[in-house]
């Protein structure tokens, strides 16, 4: 039997993804890496795998019996973009990126976090969704709840604007093949420096400002590899960056219980007062 190519599925399932509704959490963690799914489930009470099709690896499982799932999104926005249509329409309302990056502030330094607050869009998937004037920016809820995680898991981290490119080489102001350079490779982190901006990745625009405009709530953590100004490069922290995610998913399931039981839309600074862990 045919289905409809405006949202195609096989056997019921999400093209993409291979998930139907029912099978995910409305809670999902994204990172891009397919093998970084199971090491996020190390920090789960239980766990199993959903899918695996392409780049997307899909996961669920429970953590103080709660569910959560999270779904690898492959490398750059065009990809994560078909993750957030397909999860969403799955049932999934909240995600979190839980990713790599690098910094472009002699502050952040390789093995620590970046939590982002908002994004510059250099990607072109957000821009088939809105213009580049709407601005990318994570849920306030998401942001304060990752802030609330590192805290309590006493890991050092910084909150700042991330740079979202599609290209990882000349995007990001690294030489080409053969030591090719344009201008805009030349400049790009100096500009963005003179910004404020703290950190490149490949996906983080695309995911707050797809997120934003279909009413849903998201975030970005990530692990610094490589400090660009330093010239140094280690793969840290991403262990660090999954425990943090998994534990703003439980404050997060937490303050939506809360609020529910005070009939509240939103989370706000007198009602956090009466939240007991």
């Amino acid at each position: 039997m045919a289905v409809s190519a405006g949202e195609p599925r096989s056997d019921g399932r999400f093209y993409h993804i291979q998930v139907k509704p029912g099978e995910i959490s409305e809670y999902v963690l994204l990172p891009g890496d397919p093998g970084r799914v199971p090491l996020i489930a190390e920090f789960w009470d239980e766990g199993w795998e959903v899918s695996s099709h392409r780049e997307f690896v899909v996961w669920s499982g429970r953590i103080k019996g709660r569910m959560i799932s999270a779904c690898s999104t492959g490398i750059g926005s065009s990809s994560a973009s078909i993750a957030i249509e397909e999860l969403a329409r799955a049932g999934a309302h909240t995600f979190i990126r839980v990713g790599s990056t690098g910094s472009i502030s002699p502050e952040v330094d390789v093995g620590e976090l970046v939590i982002s607050a908002a994004a510059v869009r250099l990607e072109g998937a957000s821009l088939d969704y809105a213009p580049p004037e709407y601005p990318a920016f994570a849920n306030y809820e998401v942001l304060l709840a990752l802030i609330e995680a590192a805290e309590i898991l006493n890991v050092r981290y910084h909150v700042g604007v991330t740079a979202t490119t599609d290209s990882f080489y000349i995007g990001q102001g690294r030489m080409g093949y053969r030591g090719y350079s344009s201008k805009y490779s030349r400049e790009v982190i100096s500009e963005l420096r003179a910004m404020g901006v703290i950190n490149f990745d490949m996906e983080t625009s695309a995911i707050l400002t797809i997120s934003s405009i279909y009413g849903l709530r998201a975030g970005s953590v990530c692990a610094v590899f490589a400090n660009r100004i330093k010239d140094t490069f280690k793969v840290s922290g991403e262990r660090e960056a999954a425990a943090v995610a998994v534990e703003a998913v439980k404050i997060l399931q937490e303050w939506d219980e809360l609020k529910r039981g005070h009939g509240k839309p939103r989370i706000y600074p007198s009602l956090l007062n009466l939240w007991k862990r």
